[in-house]
């Protein structure tokens, strides 16, 4: 995942200043706020949270050939 620098508030900021937080979201589609100066929490647009939580059936299956592949002794003697 790539973090955009401009989404990035302290946990002290989010606190005193939400609005701010749900602005960079509405303007950014994310915004991470820092404890201790460390990624902690990421807050994304709920639309988009329902999208990328289901992998396409297109990813699923260059996926499953690319393991297939991968693998294809160990299927073959499983085969057996």
């Amino acid at each position: 995942m790539k973090i955009d620098t401009n989404t990035m508030v302290s946990i002290t900021e989010a606190n005193q200043n939400f609005s701010r937080v749900a602005r960079l979201v509405d303007e950014h589609g994310t915004a991470v706020i820092l404890k201790n100066n460390v990624p902690r929490y990421l807050v994304i647009d709920f639309s988009k949270a329902e999208n990328d939580s289901s992998a396409s059936d297109e990813d699923i299956m260059n996926i499953s050939k690319r393991l297939i592949a991968k693998n294809k002794e160990a299927y073959e003697v499983l085969a057996q």
